[in-house]
């Protein structure tokens, strides 16, 4: 294999590589967002795994879970949380293999497992705020927060380089939200979206010799975009039921990927290409019962979420020419919960919650960038009231994840004498511990 055999295709590549491994990378942005869709705006609803949600209505994060729910809290509410969550996720090699340059024989690609990807702290911030128009049916509300988002770092040398190294994924989403009361039953409620994206991703790039040391590939992309939201709220005694329509965002991620360290016959792929990735969020429609009964409250509540918007990847030029197509196939998912709440006395309320919930990626197209299964939540918290203004809430959650299989086979460099075929094969295990704590402002 000479230097002469790939120097006419070296330039050629340089366009295919890069607009590839955008897709691949960019690709994965939304997949996280879907795998790691992040359900903990309130504390409280941690502590009763988000059981009943759409209904309850205790506090200003009604905004993100049903806007409607705002016509149940007088006055002004504000409600500030912070998650921290503590992720213990490891992928155990399966063979993972690569060919040399042109599919040439097969070879372990060797390496460490990783070690645990997550950082050791996650925090999610959050911030919601309701206001009734004084004597008016009318409520305004605002929510400050992060739907999507995942950052995993693997370490140098793994044997996945070449699915992923870094994935940081993270967005900011502001709600302004309106509410009216239609009468003693029946409450409505809207919300506007303005959503920001951002996602870095980074991962190993094979020379056409096993013996040679890897490039890299580095994307960076980002996005704002708009949605909006539509919830109803009805009171009938002691139940009260909600619904709530989340719409799909659609972002058009504007990036760049950095290819570097390729040497010989790839050197002249070494470059910077700017491309473009349309790609969407799930529409999410959620409902929720709450029964009062004496001071007991039960609750359960149900989401359905439209992944199957997320099929493929096209990547653009900026003329708008699509030179990648990239299937993904992520399915609808559902999750489902039940909950409970006890007032133990006056100031002090109690509750526990379980939640099942679905992963919308399927084996055949699973990545490291998304280690991800279906998971079970088994949660508990409490509420103090410290006065007659102030609260303060604490939740516990552990997260069972299903073990899940990569296997996953990448050609690289397709199209010209140094294709590589990547193969990764690798069983991800792991699970998840959160603690969150908010204060709650009544006026």
């Amino acid at each position: 294999m000479t230097l002469a055999r790939f120097g006419r295709s070296a330039a050629p590549a340089v366009a295919a590589l890069a607009a590839a491994a955008l897709a691949a990378a960019l690709a994965a942005a939304p997949a996280l967002a879907g795998g790691f869709y992040l359900q903990e705006q309130s504390p409280r609803a941690v502590g009763r795994a988000f059981a009943g949600e759409a209904a309850i209505a205790d506090s200003a994060a009604t905004v993100f879970y049903n806007p409607a729910g705002m016509t149940n809290l007088p006055g002004v509410n504000l409600d500030i949380g912070t998650h921290a969550l503590f992720v213990d996720s490891h992928q155990q090699d399966r063979g993972s293999t690569r060919s040399a340059a042109g599919n040439q024989g097969s070879f372990p690609t060797g390496g460490n497992d990783g070690g645990n990807p997550f950082a050791p702290v996650v925090p999610i911030p959050s911030g919601y705020l309701s206001a009734q128009l004084q004597g008016s049916r009318v409520w305004f509300g605002l929510g400050l927060s992060a739907p999507f988002g995942v950052k995993v770092f693997y370490n140098d040398g793994w044997f996945g380089r070449y699915d992923t190294i870094l994935s940081d994924v993270h967005s900011y989403n502001i709600q302004p939200s309106v509410a009216y009361k239609l009468n003693d039953h029946f409450s409505v409620g809207a919300g506007f979206d303005a959503q920001r994206l951002v996602a870095t991703l980074t991962s190993a790039l094979p020379n056409v010799s096993p013996l040679l040391p890897d490039g890299l590939l580095d994307i960076h992309g980002q996005d704002f975009a708009f949605g909006w939201n539509l919830g109803v709220d009805a009171t009938f005694g002691a139940l009260r039921l909600g619904a709530h329509w989340r719409s799909h965002i659609d972002h058009n991620l504007s990036g760049t990927a950095t290819i570097t360290g390729l040497l010989g016959p790839l050197a002249g792929s070494n470059a910077v290409v700017r491309g473009f990735a349309p790609l969407s969020t799930p529409d999410i429609a959620t409902v929720g019962a709450v029964y009062a009964l004496g001071k007991a409250r039960l609750l359960a509540g149900g989401s359905w979420y439209k992944w199957s918007r997320f099929n493929a990847i096209n990547v653009n030029t900026p003329s708008g020419t699509t030179f990648l197509s990239s299937a993904q196939n992520y399915r609808d998912t559902w999750s489902g919960s039940l909950g409970v709440e006890y007032d133990l006395t006056p100031r002090v309320t109690v509750r526990a919650g379980s939640m099942y919930d679905q992963t919308p990626t399927r084996d055949l197209y699973r990545t490291t960038r998304v280690p991800d299964g279906n998971r079970v939540w088994a949660t508990a918290g409490a509420t103090a009231k410290l006065n007659r203004h102030v609260e303060a809430s604490l939740s516990y959650a552990h997260i069972f994840v299903d073990t899940a299989q990569v296997d996953r086979t990448d050609p690289l460099f397709a199209g010209t004498p140094a294709v590589t075929t990547v193969s990764t094969l690798s069983t991800n295990t792991g699970h998840a511990d959160e603690i969150a704590s908010s204060l709650t402002f009544k006026f």
